[in-house]
């Protein structure tokens, strides 16, 4: 009987595969099981594992030829805004890294992209800024709060208005939803990232981009109080 049966069995097939790249299993410029070895250890036909091989080297994961077989690409060719290669990054065992790193990147990339979007956002634009963050103070559920947090933090990078900075919503998103599975949230601190989020909803509607920049800024940094205190716990 097949361990992981159905039609999606090649997507359960890569996303195994792919964790055990990126958790270290497989380091980059080892062979992998051929594809009859795998086909055997997940209990699922040689298409399925076919199929899982293309799909991991459209991320970059691998490389494969004929009568070779796949081996694991360089790390530095990975395509790390894929969603599912962060997933993979933030289950692995140095979720804490991963986490960090994503910070330092959130730290280039969000308070220039407020100060950007202090200057240019229109009407809807803001709209949809003020909305999100009004969503987050409203939320019911903290399931309707993240995702409302994830709106805002999109809207923000959308009304910069430069369009390479719009890939890097994936990131982004992907970064706030790791982090919530990461961290324990309390009222009081749900209480004073709401004050946060406003204060920059404030400073960039009102077209202060110093004001937003700065705003941001301290988001993050009360971010980083909340992964070390839950790393040190």
């Amino acid at each position: 009987m097949s361990r992981y049966s159905g039609t999606f069995a090649h997507t359960i097939v890569s996303n195994e595969i792919g964790s055990r790249i990126v958790r270290g299993d497989y380091p980059p410029g080892s062979f992998l099981p051929n594809e009859a070895e795998w086909s055997a250890m997940f209990g699922v036909g040689r298409s399925a594992v076919r199929e899982a091989v293309k799909m991991l080297m459209a991320k970059n994961l691998l490389a494969s030829r004929p009568k070779i077989g796949s081996w694991v690409m360089p790390r530095e060719r990975w395509n790390l805004l894929d969603r599912d290669v962060l997933a993979w990054y933030a289950a692995s065992p140095n979720r804490y890294e991963f986490l960090k790193t994503v910070q330092e990147f959130r730290y280039i990339i969000e308070p220039e992209a407020a100060a950007m979007a202090a200057l240019r956002h229109g009407p809807e634009q803001m709209a949809e800024i003020t909305a999100a963050c009004r969503e987050m103070g409203t939320a019911p559920t903290l399931g309707e709060r993240t995702a409302a947090d994830t709106r805002f933090h999109l809207a923000v990078l959308r009304a910069a208005g430069n369009d390479l900075l719009l890939p890097l919503g994936v990131l982004i998103d992907s970064a706030l939803e790791q982090l919530f599975a990461f961290v324990t949230r309390e009222v009081n601190n749900l209480r004073h990232a709401q004050d946060l989020h406003e204060e920059i909803e404030r400073n960039i509607r009102l077209r202060r981009p110093d004001a937003a920049r700065k705003a941001v800024r301290r988001l993050l940094e009360n971010t980083d109080s909340i992964i070390e205190g839950q790393d040190a716990a």
